[in-house]
Order: structure tokens, then C-alpha cells, then sequence
């Protein structure tokens, strides 16, 4: 908390984000400290800190006030982290960007959020150029590399040309806990992406909720998150929980392949993994391929979100590395978790328990609350949970109301409390006049022994009747026969309700996912 004698009138009591995550630290001896782990280096506390002071002045002199915003195109990477507390420091607003998206999107970013400043590398600027006219708002390109590189427009700047040189002390601005601290965009799976509006507490109260009553995060732990920075769920993983904790960061610039994430465990040592169930179920499946070990001894906790984490993952990962993975489920909405297994409370294949500073609800299509067992929306209550969303304000008559956000999901609670994700509200299907979750279906086609990946959907068949039809990938070296559809659909059987099982199923060699890993089922529904 920044203090300050006086209020001024007007303004409240004085408030920055970028204290808790760095001064504090150095205030209390950890200046020396590594804050990252980096491409065979490390930064300490007083660095970023001292780069972000820097990084933060050269946007005044940019003449960039409060509250406008700069959009962050960068991988995993200090320049990422010094970039996003420096513009905070000042009032501006940083915008993580995926890395991932189609060239397009950034058109759409960019002039949707309005953005003054864009910090990226030279080789993606020189991509976005092809529609530079048409971005209305931009101003000024940062471009982290862009030292020794001739750079051909007066509004092209090389990062530490910039930052050099400046206040290495620079005092935050006289932002209050209302105040806009950061924005992050949705990922547009089911539409263009939204702007989600966080304020300046919101790290701190994830922080407190998650990583203190959850994970039980120190100064002595060190955070890998293959989940990288500019989704939600790897903000906190990778910046904000260690940073919060006087902890250490490992950042990986790379993609999270299997064989990348494991090299980079073994280099680092971490003592929390975070991860999602497709890169659990990847992993898994190179070790089965390469008949490769690992040592993961360094680790004593691992984390899943994203989606829910098949019983059949969790159940491997114990028997290859003696570890347990607890499962949890967030949003961008939110920030971070707010449901989640804790460590010697893991129910397979539930998503635990509301973490503690959340409220959650499951209502009826009335919007009464459901009953034990009744599937239902799930709505949850949190000081991390976002303002709005950026200049949408329809949407946000039907996502926030009063303090309940409306997840999106369906959910039912059990008799103890444990939370069982059901799918999205767009995935349920009636099948014999029965609602039906695909999450249950694809769960138990995952403890088959020849299943890599999976989504069930639903399909209308020659009766306009719905029914569940299965897309499966095959592990490697399984052959995809007819007869194995048959055997599939006996399997399902035996396990679950009759009428559950898939009356259709269809071989792929990939199914469609967002960069977050998530699958696309509205584009398997067609």
C-alpha cells in the first residue's frame, strides 16, 4: 500500500499496484534477491524494479498520461514484466496481447483498446505494418529489441535506447484503489475478444485468495507456469504470485512442448508447476512415446486450470512422479482461481472447493438456487472480479450483476461441497429428455488406454433427435479401425449411462483449441 499523509481531495487514498510486487520487497531486504530466472541469467528484485521506474518515466516523456493504454505484444520475458508494472507505476494502462493470434486480431486489439503505445520485438512490428494506416490510435512502437537496428519512423523506439538514462526512482502516480490498473482480452472463442477492466487491487486480493490460502506460497518457493504471462491464469502463475511472495520466476519465452517443459523443470529446479490438462495429457503421452525420465524431485506442488482435469491425468501423474495435481477453475473475469482441490483435498475429476474470499452459487434457469446434485449456472462473488468489460455495455447488463459475475458454466455441488464442472452453457445437450454433460462423457473416454484427446458434442440424428457424438485422437501408434468405434462406444457403456454413449464417433488428428489450450467445441458443432 502506498500512504500518504493527506487524501487530496477528490482523489482518495493513495494506491499503486506496482508497490506490493516490488518496492515492498526491497524494503524488506530482498533488493539483491532473483525476482527471474531468464535465458540463463538472473534478474533481481532492485533490477526490474529500477528498469520499470525507467520504463515508466520514458512514457511521460512520450507524453502518455493516465489512463491510456499500451498494448504488450512480447513473450515470457523481463522486458514483459518491466513494461507492465512501469506503465502501472504512471497510470497507464498495460494490455498483455497473445503472442498466438492471427496477424488480424491485432488490428482489432489495437484499435479496440485504443491503444497510444505498442512494446513488441522488430520482427512482429514489421508484420503489423501491413495495416499501420488503419490504427487509429497508436502512436508510439516500442520495440524490445530494437537496439543496433535501423529504425526507419520517428515513431519506432528501441526499449533501452529509451529507458536509459532515466528516473531510476521515479514515485508512482496518484492512482486510488478504484483506478484502472491493467486490461486483459478474453480469448474470443465464442466472439471477437473483450476487453476485461482490472483495478488497481485486484493482483493483491488474487494473491491473498489463491496463492496464500492455496498454494501456500513463500519467499522460498520458485514458480514455472507453461501457461504464459498474457493469459489470466499465467499473470499470477508466473509474475504476481512469486512476486507477491518475495518468490522466484522462471520465464520460458518458448512454446510449452513437452520436451521443452520438462528440460526447463530439470535447468530450474521450480517448486510449483502450473500447466493445463493438455499439457499434462502431452507430457504423459511423450514419456509413454519416448520412454524418457525426468526429474521432478524439485517440485512440490502442480497445478492445473483451463479446463477440467481429466481423473486419468491426475491418476498418471501420481504413479510416473509420485506428485499430485490439483485442479482449479478461473477466468479472465476473475483473474485467477476461484475454485479449487487443495493439497490432501483432491476429489478426481471435481474442481474442489470455493477457494477462500470467494462466494459461489449455482442457480436454476429461475434463478433459485440449485438443489445438491442439480446442475445449474455457477455465479461467483470476489473483490478480484473485474469493474466491466471495455465499452460493452450490454454484455455487461448480463455478466455482472451487482457483485455476481456469471461464469458461463455449468456446475453442480455435491453433498460435501466438491464442485463438478458440467461444460459450458452452449455445450449441455438433452439426450431422452435428459440434460447430459459432454465433460462426464469425454472424462470417461479418457481412462481408455488408446485415447489421446477428445470432445463430445452434440449432433442431430435422422430423427432430429440429439444425440452425443465423440471426436477422438488416437494415441500414437493406435490405428484408427471401425471396429474400434465399437469398442468405444461398449466401453462408455459399461461406465456410464447407456443413453450417454456417443452414437457417433469420428477419428481427427487434432481437435481445435484456443491458445490457452481450451477446446472448441462450437467448432466441432458446426
Amino acid at each position: 500500500m502506498i500512504k500518504t499523509e493527506h487524501k487530496i481531495r477528490g482523489l482518495g487514498a493513495r494506491y499503486n499496484a506496482s508497490y506490493n510486487f516490488f518496492q515492498k520487497n526491497i524494503e524488506v531486504g530482498r533488493g539483491d534477491k532473483a525476482a527471474i530466472y531468464y535465458e540463463n541469467r538472473f534478474y533481481t528484485y532492485q533490477e526490474i524494479d529500477t528498469s520499470a521506474n525507467q520504463f515508466g518515466a520514458a512514457l511521460k516523456e512520450l507524453n502518455i498520461e493516465m489512463e491510456q493504454r499500451v498494448l504488450l505484444l512480447l513473450h515470457d520475458s523481463p522486458e514483459f514484466i518491466i513494461s507492465f508494472f512501469g506503465a502501472i507505476k504512471v497510470g497507464a494502462i498495460p494490455i498483455p496481447a497473445n503472442t498466438l493470434l492471427p496477424l488480424k486480431d491485432y488490428e482489432f486489439l489495437l484499435n479496440n483498446s485504443r491503444s497510444k503505445v505498442l512494446v513488441t520485438t522488430c520482427e512482429r512490428w514489421e508484420e503489423l505494418k501491413v495495416f499501420k494506416n488503419r490504427l487509429l490510435f497508436l502512436k508510439h512502437v516500442i520495440l524490445v529489441d530494437g537496439e543496433n537496428q535501423p529504425l526507419k519512423e520517428a515513431d519506432e523506439h528501441s526499449f533501452y535506447d529509451l529507458i536509459k538514462g532515466k528516473d531510476k526512482d521515479l514515485p508512482p502516480c496518484y492512482s486510488n484503489i478504484n483506478d484502472q490498473a491493467f486490461w486483459l482480452y478474453t480469448s474470443g472463442s465464442t466472439g471477437e475478444p473483450k476487453g476485461v477492466i482490472h483495478l488497481q487491487t485486484d493482483m493483491e486480493e488474487a494473491f491473498k485468495n489463491y496463492a496464500k490460502n492455496i498454494l501456500q506460497i513463500t519467499e522460498n518457493d520458485i514458480t514455472f507456469s507453461a501457461s504464459k504471462l498474457f493469459f489470466a491464469y499465467g499473470l499470477g502463475n508466473g509474475m504476481y504470485f512469486p512476486l507477491g511472495a518475495g518468490a522466484t520466476t522462471v520465464l520460458m519465452p518458448d512454446r510449452p512442448t513437452a520436451e521443452k517443459v520438462f528440460e526447463t523443470i530439470e535447468k530450474y529446479r521450480p517448486t510449483i508447476f502450473f500447466g493445463v490438462p493438455t499439457l499434462y495429457g502431452s507430457m504423459l503421452n511423450y514419456l509413454e512415446k519416448t520412454k524418457k525420465n525426468y526429474d521432478l524431485s524439485s517440485i512440490r506442488l502442480c497445478v492445473s486450470a483451463g479446463e477440467a482435469l481429466p481423473a486419468s491425468y491426475i491418476e498418471q501423474w501420481k504413479k510416473v512422479f509420485n506428485l499430485d495435481i490439483i485442479d482449479g477453475i478461473g477466468s479472465t473475469e476473475s483473474l485467477h482461481i476461484y475454485l479449487s482441490n487443495q493439497v490432501n483435498q483432491i476429489r478426481q475429476g471435481s474442481t474442489g472447493k470455493v477457494v477462500p474470499g470467494y462466494e459461489a452459487k449455482i442457480v436454476d434457469e429461475d434463478g433459485q438456487e440449485a438443489a445438491v446434485n442439480e446442475v445449474g449456472d455457477l455465479l461467483i462473488k470476489g473483490e478480484s472480479i473485474a469493474a466491466s468489460y471495455w465499452n460493452l455495455n450490454e454484455e455487461n447488463k448480463k455478466k455482472f450483476i451487482g457483485d455476481w459475475l456469471v461464469t458461463g458454466d455449468k456446475y453442480f455441488k455435491d453433498e460435501d461441497g466438491f464442485y463438478w464442472y458440467a461444460g459450458r452453457i452452449d455445450d449441455m445437450m438433452k439426450v431422452n429428455g435428459i440434460w447430459v454433460s459432454p465433460i462426464e462423457i469425454e472424462n470417461a473416454l479418457l481412462s481408455h488406454p488408446d485415447i489421446l484427446e477428445t470432445a463430445v458434442v452434440a449432433v442431430n440424428d435422422e430423427n432430429n433427435l440429439i444425440k452425443p457424438k465423440a471426436y477422438i485422437v488416437l494415441k500414437a501408434g493406435v490405428e484408427p479401425k471401425e471396429e474400434l468405434k465399437l469398442e468405444f462406444k461398449g466401453f462408455i457403456k459399461k461406465v456410464l449411462a447407456p443413453y450417454k454413449y456417443p452414437r457417433v464417433i469420428e477419428f481427427v488428428n487434432e481437435l481445435p483449441k484456443t491458445t490457452t489450450g481450451k477446446i472448441q467445441r462450437f467448432k466441432l458443432r458446426g
